[in-house]
């Protein structure tokens, strides 16, 4: 077969103007035959290049294909006669593309390869295709991994600044982003999150000190913009105006955000001492006349959100100098001791009342408590046992464990101070 031939313009399937015949095996298992021409063959790729210099190659080559590659091989035969700048956009879909691109490879069709390629980094992938993707170009190898441009992992100042820019949007440093600011900021959120899943490069991130410096100014931000809301709103002339109150909860919602990530990037102690500092503020206001039979829903998220305070500083997460602990134990426990009663009595009057203390709430804040109590000094543990037992309220918290513990303590401490007396004394006369 002579290859150095003028090359004569020919269509595919051409049988008028075939040098060669290639044979493919059907769907069906029986073998089809493609009218071909060297000329075309030999230019676009290397394997036929290599067969049909070879002098006993003859006129005819066979094709082994399986039945789910059979559509893609004669795809591949037709791209073998489109002109190079035509390819790209003869490509009309991710799974053809993909089917292809193997065969390109094994036939070592470099311009077909090429747009391939390039059509499947650019195009958009459905979640399953994406894995099939994956998949597929991990087996092809190095030459394929371009389409994987989008999910490779970025470099470590780069997942810093996307984090950044993040958690600004999620907690609305440089103010919101109307029409649609809610729905972006909670996108943010929930992104802040995933990216705080656990990934390896996490830890390097959020150790960063310009990554926490945003992340604790976006704590000022939000607890300031709750501060702002609830002090306001007893201003407002009508205190059930549904906008008032979602905005109030809105807030709070942003506020428990923060509690929720915070422990991810050991930051918690500074959201313990804002949520410590604007407690009492709260209480005045939530324990207000105006809002005795209202807001139901924003004291039972108070709730929520001082339970986790309590456990960290409870069980030891969170360290912090006796009187603060003392002080965060006397602002919310008489609270918790107060609204608990009153929700249960709304739930007893009306079986569809929604807000409560459910069972799992009220047991890890009466374990955080008790926790918290034992570990204070002794006297403050009295001062704090006392109040507890001239309540009505004995029931909840139930402080009884403490005060067990303590009793036992306190005599267990007498006990070793006269022992302590006596071994003294024994010294002093035996001088």
């Amino acid at each position: 077969m002579d290859l150095t031939a003028v090359a004569k313009p020919c269509s595919f399937g051409d049988k008028g103007t075939s040098d060669v015949v290639l044979r493919l095996r059907n769907s069906e298992g029986r073998p089809e035959w493609f009218y071909s021409h060297s000329s075309v063959l030999v230019s676009k790729s290397g394997f036929f290049a290599d067969r049909l210099s070879n002098p006993g190659s003859g006129s005819c080559i066979e094709i082994h294909c399986s039945d789910s590659t059979y559509d893609h091989h004669v795809n591949l035969l037709r791209l073998l006669y489109l002109p190079n700048n035509s390819l790209l956009d003869s490509l009309d879909s991710v799974q053809s593309a993909l089917g292809v691109l193997p065969l390109a490879i094994a036939f070592r069709c470099e311009n077909i390869t090429n747009c391939c390629i390039q059509y499947l980094e650019a195009v958009p992938w459905e979640d399953k295709e994406e894995e099939q993707i994956v998949k597929e170009v991990l087996k092809l190898g190095p030459v394929a991994m371009p389409i994987l441009a989008r999910i490779q992992p970025m470099d470590l100042s780069a997942t810093k600044t996307v984090f950044i820019s993040a958690v600004r949007f999620a907690t609305s440093i440089g103010g919101s982003c109307p029409p649609f600011g809610d729905e972006l900021k909670t996108s943010a959120q929930e992104q802040v999150e995933f990216m705080l899943g656990g990934d390896e490069d996490t830890p390097l991130v959020t150790a960063d000190d310009e990554v926490k410096s945003v992340v604790k100014s976006g704590l000022s931000q939000v607890c300031s913009l709750f501060e702002n809301e609830l002090s306001s709103f007893l201003l407002v002339p009508d205190i059930t105006a549904e906008t008032a109150e979602t905005r109030i909860l809105q807030c709070l919602s942003d506020v428990e955000w923060m509690c929720n990530i915070l422990p991810k990037m050991d930051l918690m102690k500074d959201f313990v001492c804002s949520w410590g500092e604007m407690s009492r503020k709260i209480l005045e206001i939530v324990e207000d006349k105006k809002l005795d039979n209202a807001m139901w829903v924003l004291k039972v998220k108070l709730i929520e959100v001082t339970g986790k305070v309590l456990e960290a500083v409870g069980y030891g997460n969170v360290i912090l100098p006796a009187p603060c602990r003392v002080q965060l134990l006397k602002t919310w426990l008489p609270y918790i001791r107060k609204i608990k009663p009153l929700l249960d009595a709304k739930a007893d009057e009306d079986t569809d009342f929604p807000y409560k203390m459910d069972e799992d709430l009220c047991q890890s804040i009466e374990g955080a408590i008790v926790s918290l109590v034992l570990a204070l000094p002794s006297n403050d543990q009295a001062d704090i046992l006392s109040d507890w037992m001239k309540t009505e309220q004995l029931k909840y918290p139930d402080l009884s464990e403490a005060f067990e513990v303590w009793c036992y303590r306190t005599k267990s401490a007498k006990r070793r101070l006269m022992e302590g007396l006596d071994r003294v004394g024994n010294t002093t006369i035996s001088l």
